[in-house]
């Protein structure tokens, strides 16, 4: 009699048995469901670097190389009339990320700076014409990248998807006229893998 936990008899005890029974088969299947995906999502980062298909000649050099970041650039590409040709004179885009946020802006230089105020200046190292009614597809090795966020440390950009951004195929009227050409691109950021 000396008990202090309350004794549970007939229905109240089969109740509270089946209750107890269910939340720890509740229990147990929500753990194995979070190991299951715990298990597949790490196996699908381990293996998963993000990096788009390409051209050999803007992936070959990407050896020891992953994706860290990516956007979706819309913007135009901005030429100048010469007296016999347009010449190219400087990118100017935003970067959305998936969810249409925007993550960055694309300017001369290259050079893309992200929301957070870190950036990154590249170089042409090879281009591909996957479309001939679009501006090549490129990698880009960096020279210089700073600052805090997302973009300091990159070693390498990949332009592709490029939809438009050709100079015009008629010619200017007067030298120095400007020419601003709708364009759409995918830009993969890359790392040194760890």
């Amino acid at each position: 009699m000396g008990r202090s936990e309350p004794v549970l008899t007939g229905e109240f005890r089969q109740n509270e048995l089946q209750h107890m029974k269910a939340l720890t088969s509740l229990n147990i299947g929500k753990t194995f469901a979070a190991i299951a995906l715990a298990v597949m999502t790490s196996t699908t980062f381990a293996t998963d670097n993000r990096a788009p298909e390409t051209p050999s000649a803007l992936s070959d050099p990407l050896v020891g190389q992953k994706v860290h970041f990516h956007g979706n650039a819309v913007g135009v590409q901005i030429y100048r009339w010469t007296g016999t040709a347009w010449a190219f004179v400087a990118p100017e885009a935003v970067l959305f990320d998936n969810d249409g946020n925007v993550v960055a802006i694309h300017y001369a230089g290259p050079t893309w700076e992200s929301s957070s105020g870190s950036f990154v200046v590249g170089a042409r190292v090879a281009g591909v014409t996957v479309d001939a009614t679009a501006i090549p597809w490129l990698l880009l090795a960096a020279v210089n990248s700073g600052g805090p966020g997302v973009l300091d440390g990159t070693t390498f950009i990949q332009r592709v998807n490029t939809v438009g951004g050709l100079a015009p195929a008629t010619p200017g009227v007067n030298v120095g006229d400007v020419a601003r050409v709708y364009y759409e691109a995918g830009y993969f950021f890359y790392r040194k893998e760890n």
